[in-house]
C-alpha cells in the first residue's frame, strides 16, 4: 500500500436512533459530533436513518406486496399483450419463428 493515499480508517459509532440501537465498527466516515462508548473511550457518532434494527425485512415487519394484484391491473388498464401461440409452436398466421429450424 502506498503511504499517504489512503483516507483515515478508525473506529466509529453508527447510531439509529429510531431504533435506540448503535454499533462501533471502523469506517474512514468522519463527524464532528462524539460519543462515549461502553468501553469507555470517545469516538465520533454517526446518526443513520434506518439498520438493521429498524429496517422492515430485517425486523419481520415487512409489508408484503400484492404483485398479482398488479399484474392484473396492469393487464386491464393497458390490455393483453401476450398473443398465444398456435399448436404447432408457430407464430401469427402459421408462419414458422423468424430464425426457425
Amino acid at each position: 500500500m502506498k503511504k499517504g493515499i489512503h483516507p483515515d480508517y478508525h473506529p466509529v459509532v453508527f447510531r439509529d436512533r429510531s431504533a435506540d440501537f448503535a454499533f462501533l465498527t471502523r469506517s474512514t466516515a468522519t463527524s464532528e459530533v462524539a460519543i462515549e462508548w461502553a468501553d469507555g473511550n470517545i469516538y465520533p457518532v454517526i446518526d443513520v436513518d434506518v439498520s438493521s434494527a429498524s429496517h422492515p425485512f430485517m425486523t419481520g415487519r415487512q409489508r408484503v406486496v400484492d404483485t398479482a394484484g398488479r399484474v392484473e391491473k396492469f393487464r386491464r388498464r393497458y390490455g393483453q399483450v401476450h398473443r398465444p401461440k398456435s399448436p404447432e409452436g408457430r407464430g401469427p398466421k402459421g408462419r414458422a419463428p423468424e430464425g426457425g429450424h
